[in-house]
């Protein structure tokens, strides 16, 4: 197949196809052979569970029949759901924030930090590759199995600390219900959405959406007859800038958190989708409900500082508790429905991060690949349950612990006990994003520089050097800029008052970008690759 201009084709132009499909993997082919794998994989096909896993999907088949709607619902869903309330939730009590400083760092760091997302998403139309694949034009062919590790370890803790969250809210409505019946219920409705694969999370992502922020409007308008807002005036000086820098890590990490995903959900995209469409139609997707359930949640926060319902309510229930007093009082049994709705939200919260996960670890090695997408997502799922069944009773002991392997992804759900928050997931991201802008940019110098019929290919990648060196300088940065509970860097510590201020993700970013242009360099010149 012949090249052409990536950057200048236009949606039903007649110069396609306009790139090497070479390496792509059509689907019958899996079923092919009397292997177990190919076994399940016909068994797969019978029940329409998608079969596909890392493979580079062939262009007559990226056939997305609901084209731009689902890559904007995608995002949607993900992120009208209670774990993005409780972000905004934590401007007030964790960071001491004004009202107005508080919606001026929600609006601006939400929109640095979704650029990423928007950005990558578009390769997926034109390069039918997942992005963790993608990443190996990055970091190489055994380097990217560094950065797919970390991914799985988010995936699962994040979706073990979600669910335990949705189980706890379902326990808040229902006493009666235990702890692990909740996070199995959660758990089972994703990893059923999940095992189905694309065309199923893109459907149940597509409408799950609606009733979420239904309920978010019945809060919006419960809470302002209410009459309990409260304007809390702006802070001053070097501890107003250190709490502004902390909660903003906190947004930048949520926001840029699909990063590592961003691909996945767009392979199945027509080759001949327009770039700007999918970028304009994921930034909305992103945008809007990140923007509406943080600034909302930053709202109901502020009735804790003279309202001893709320406050009480607040520290005894969490974000739970805050959206009780807000709905249970005035709605009754309805207010209890309502906050039901949104614990199940967790499911659309964590559909992305079990479907992910599965193509994470396949890319870790040959025999990875062999077990099917499908058996991960299963395994996936028993993982974090077990994970999360026992951190239901024991969080602090349990989940902590647990979080601390992964870089301290904790949930900002209990920051009660916890003040840590997506500022650590913002940090390894904020790396990854330095070193891939640079290659694509500076090396690649833009989609022309790709070679996608590469993909599997070791000798014609990345050795990877660079990329790891840069990303050990990442870190480096990481841990100078931070400014957690149980660590404060140097820099980190001057940025503010007594806490500091956290610009960890700021200086990996800077870090990394710099290093791996200039490590990459003598590395092309070395390897010629």
């Amino acid at each position: 197949m012949g090249k052409y201009d990536l950057d200048t084709l236009e949606a039903g132009s007649e110069k396609t196809p306009y790139i090497d499909d070479s390496g792509a993997v059509p689907a019958e082919t899996f079923e092919i052979g009397d292997s177990v794998y190919a076994k399940l994989q016909r068994a797969a096909g019978k029940l329409k569970i998608e079969q596909r896993g890392i493979e580079r999907v062939p262009e007559n088949e990226r056939t997305d029949l609901h084209g731009l709607v689902n890559v904007g619902t995608m995002w949607l869903a993900a992120n009208m759901v209670v774990s993005s309330f409780a972000i905004g939730a934590l401007a007030g009590p964790v960071f001491n924030l004004g009202f107005v400083d508080t919606i001026l760092t929600i609006l601006f760091f939400n929109l640095l930090g979704i650029l990423p997302v928007c950005f990558w998403s578009t390769f997926g139309p034109r390069f039918g590759l997942r992005q963790m694949v993608l990443s190996r034009f990055y970091f190489g062919y055994n380097g990217v199995k560094v950065i797919a590790l970390f991914n799985v370890l988010a995936c699962v803790g994040w979706s073990a600390v979600n669910v335990i969250v949705g189980a706890q809210l379902l326990h808040a409505v229902n006493a009666s219900l235990p702890g692990y019946a909740g996070i199995i219920i959660i758990a089972a409705a994703t990893f059923l959405v999940t095992l189905f694969g694309y065309k199923v999370v893109h459907a149940y992502e597509k409408w799950s959406w609606i009733p979420c922020f239904i309920i978010f409007l019945i809060v919006l308008g419960e809470f302002a007859h209410s009459g309990k807002f409260e304007n809390i005036p702006m802070g001053v000086g070097k501890s107003e800038a250190g709490s502004v820098l902390s909660f903003a890590a906190s947004v930048y990490g949520f926001a840029t958190g699909w990063t590592s995903y961003a691909a996945d959900y767009t392979v199945y995209q027509p080759v001949t989708q327009s770039r700007l469409k999918v970028f304009l139609w994921t930034f909305g997707g992103l945008i809007f409900p990140l923007l509406f359930t943080e600034m909302l949640g930053a709202a109901v926060a502020t009735a804790t500082v003279n309202t001893p319902a709320y406050a009480d309510a607040y520290h005894s229930g969490h974000v739970g508790g805050l959206l009780g007093a807000v709905l249970f009082d005035p709605l009754g049994k309805f207010g209890k429905f309502c906050l039901v709705i949104l614990a199940l939200s967790i499911v659309a919260n964590n559909c992305p991060n079990i479907y992910s996960v599965a193509l994470s670890l396949q890319i870790m090695a040959k025999w990875t690949q062999r077990i099917p997408r499908f058996v991960w997502v299963f395994i996936g799922t028993l993982v974090y349950v077990a994970i999360a069944i026992p951190g239901y009773g024991h969080f602090v002991s349990v989940i902590e612990n647990f979080m601390l392997v992964i870089v301290s992804l904790y949930s900002p759900l209990h920051f009660h006990k916890v003040q840590l928050t997506d500022s650590s997931k913002a940090y390894w991201l904020a790396i990854y994003e330095g070193i891939a802008l640079s290659e694509h940019f500076i090396y690649k110098k833009g989609f022309g520089g790709y070679a996608p019929e590469n993909y599997d290919n070791p000798d014609k990648l990345p050795p990877g050097i660079a990329a790891l060196s840069a990303f050990a300088f990442g870190v480096f940065g990481a841990i100078m800029g931070m400014a957690q509970v149980w660590f404060t860097g140097p820099i980190g510590k001057i940025c503010g008052g007594k806490f500091g201020g956290d610009i960890g993700f700021e200086l990996a970013f800077a870090f990394s970008f710099t290093s791996y242009t200039v490590f990459r360099r003598f590395e092309k010149k070395r390897f010629g690759r």
